[in-house]
């Protein structure tokens, strides 16, 4: 029984919050006058020293003591003697723990949010940087059109402004204090609720006492969050470790952040994308998880619910260090343009371009001008050439409304510049929104 109900060895990681709310607490027992201002004086003290000693030294591990609030509790003690036992007037381990850990969590919901925006802002500077290199887009990871690398990477800043904004409702959801709920039904001294909630920067205390204390929707949320943030990431590494293979050779990713093979001289590994691209299954088996834990719980509080935190502590660790190790591999990647240029031209990837010049320019339906195209797709691929190279001839041997007009819209550079609607990939367009992001982030022009 000591072993499986012992929570110490990782819950030690609330001590902070655990000493931050228990100070809030007594400050509000003496106010109201349930506990002298001497005896909150001498608790208050206690609780500062303690943080001392765990600050220096770390949290000590006695399973007999079971949990971080004992711990605590049994170190004041011997602190400031009988006194200690005070502290825990008007509140239960329930309450408390509920408090420890939305704290705890609201801090892991700050870190991911910064940690956003530092991959945000080497995503929009490189964006910036590459606002007309050539590269292939990809459908089905095959050639489909030309797009830029800027507009590509901008894709991703997308994709994290979505997390964030995740990051920040989940916040705004969770901003409210436990303490007060007690047990399960709250209690009968006089507290103010509202003032323990503003001392530990909460907007509000909560309004049910049993919701409270059985309340986890908090810690899915972060999970839920970071596991939507860890898929975008892993999608941003696959292709990073695409791009950075001899096959592709778009990129060459910081030697920092790469490895090299036991046996063989010549590799360079792509291991902290990889990593980021398994780390991700972690983090949504953390969600899956607490989801199964929750599940079946009746109201209120059942032990079961010990479990809640190692999940939420397991992918808080993991996503950390995913959004610092693509941070890293952003800002330091060696792009290869030319390389990005020339595979942008292979495939056809201009064959939209020359639909789209047909419904234009002849004003034939695009269905029609689609099978036109497809015939001069198939001429130059048994001529082993590009759109491009066709000559005139070839052109209207195909069809008699193509005319050297259309040369002007089948190289790269017009395809792309072509794209110019709100969200497009032309230079201009990837320009005008790497500024409203950077403006977004509040990065100097």
């Amino acid at each position: 029984m000591r072993e499986i109900n012992a929570s110490i060895p990782f819950d030690k990681a609330l001590w902070r919050q655990d000493i931050a709310g228990s100070r809030a607490h007594v400050a509000m027992l003496a106010q109201q006058e349930i506990v002298s201002t001497e005896d909150a004086e001498a608790i208050d003290g206690g609780l500062q020293t303690i943080a001392a000693e765990y600050e220096r030294d770390g949290v000590p591990e006695d399973w007999d003591l079971e949990d971080i609030h004992m711990t605590v509790e049994a170190r004041l003690t011997e602190l400031v003697g009988p006194v200690a036992g005070r502290l825990h007037t008007a509140r239960s381990r329930n309450d408390q723990v509920a408090t420890d850990f939305k704290l705890w969590t609201r801090d892991a919901m700050d870190r991911a949010l910064d940690g956003i925006a530092a991959l945000q802002r080497a995503l929009v500077d490189r964006a910036g940087e590459h606002a007309a290199s050539v590269m292939p887009g990809f459908t089905h990871l095959q050639t489909a059109q030309p797009v830029t690398l800027g507009h590509h990477l901008l894709a991703y800043y997308e994709m994290l402004r979505r997390d964030s904004a995740r990051f920040s409702a989940a916040q705004e959801r969770l901003n409210e204090c436990p303490l007060g709920a007690a047990a399960l039904a709250g209690t009968g001294f006089d507290l103010d609720r509202d003032m323990t909630a503003t001392a530990l920067g909460f907007d509000r205390p909560t309004a049910n006492s049993l919701d409270t204390v059985s309340d986890r929707d908090f810690a899915l949320d972060y999970l839920n969050a970071a596991s939507q943030c860890a898929l975008h990431l892993s999608r941003l590494a696959e292709e990073l470790i695409l791009w950075a293979s001899q096959p592709f050779g778009f990129v060459r990713l910081p030697d920092s952040l790469s490895t090299g093979s036991s046996i063989m001289p010549q590799k360079k590994n792509p291991d902290a994308a990889e990593l980021v691209r398994g780390h991700a299954g972690r983090i949504i088996g953390c969600t899956t998880a607490l989801m199964v834990t929750m599940k079946g719980l009746p109201l209120a509080y059942s032990k079961d619910m010990q479990d809640d935190k190692p999940p939420v502590f397991e992918a808080a660790g993991l996503l950390d260090l995913c959004l610092a190790a693509m941070q890293g591999m952003i800002a330091g990647a060696d792009f290869n343009t030319d390389r990005m240029r020339n595979a942008a031209g292979l495939g056809h990837a201009t064959a939209t371009d020359l639909a789209d010049w047909l419904v234009r320019a002849a004003d034939i339906p695009f269905r029609e001008a689609h099978h036109i195209t497809g015939a001069a797709v198939k001429l130059a691929d048994s001529k082993g050439c590009t759109l491009e190279d066709l000559s005139l001839e070839d052109l209207q041997g195909i069809d008699s409304r193509l005319d050297d007009r259309v040369r002007a819209v089948l190289t790269l550079d017009a395809s792309v510049a072509a794209r110019r609607s709100y969200g497009g990939t032309a230079p201009d367009q990837v320009q005008a929104r790497a500024r409203e992001a950077r403006q977004a982030l509040g990065m100097e022009d």
